[in-house]
């Protein structure tokens, strides 16, 4: 059984720092591309310097 915990994703949008809260099965580079595709749509060419730890 796979364990969902809730992550911090840092990143760049546009250039401007960001981040967002996501649950995520692991901190893998994929699955905090495929929760911010989610968050701000399919177009995440905008989207750089991605960072996934876990939320406190």
């Amino acid at each position: 059984m796979t364990q969902n915990l809730k992550y911090v994703i840092k990143y760049k949008l546009d250039g401007q720092r960001r981040w967002d809260f996501a649950v995520l099965s692991d901190a893998s580079h994929e699955q905090a591309l495929d929760a911010l595709r989610k968050i701000h749509g399919g177009d995440v060419s905008k989207i750089s310097d991605i960072q996934v730890s876990k939320a406190l």
